[in-house]
């Protein structure tokens, strides 16, 4: 195992939590080896300072603080490389209320403010949409 690959990864992780796809994609970035960074991700999985459990833990509970609905967190662990039986697990094990999470980031977005046309509720309900609320919860607080 070559240990500048170990120790540029184990930098990356002292930062953040990083999933497997991102921390290889990132070792590319840094030009090494292809070849070598497998039994890096495999070391850092078996010593626990690469854990797909925490890293989804962690965007999860970041995208909850800054508004954002379950289908834009579930898709950006997928892009990300996390297992969608983590996700699910995830999913599962959290209490989250997504009514009163759309809420939240409609009223910090449009306040009190009265819908003026169909225009207007169209891109208020873009808006949301494009936070990873589904129509069921978008149209509960329209």
């Amino acid at each position: 195992m070559n240990k500048r690959i170990l120790h540029s990864a184990i930098g990356l992780l002292s930062r953040r939590e990083h999933s497997s796809k991102e921390i290889t994609q990132k070792l590319l970035l840094r030009k090494f080896d292809q070849d070598e960074i497998p039994p890096v991700i495999e070391f850092l999985i078996e010593q626990n300072y690469l854990s797909h459990d925490r890293f989804a833990e962690s965007i999860f509970r970041t995208r909850v603080n800054r508004g954002y609905g379950w289908l834009y967190i579930e898709n950006e662990l997928n892009k990300k490389g996390v297992s969608s039986s983590i996700i699910t697990q995830l999913k599962n094990n959290q209490q989250i209320d997504w009514y009163l999470q759309a809420e939240l980031a409609y009223n910090k977005r449009f306040g009190t403010v009265a819908i003026i046309d169909q225009k207007d509720k169209a891109k208020r309900v873009r808006f949301l949409q494009s936070r990873g609320f589904t129509s069921d919860e978008i149209f509960s607080i329209l």
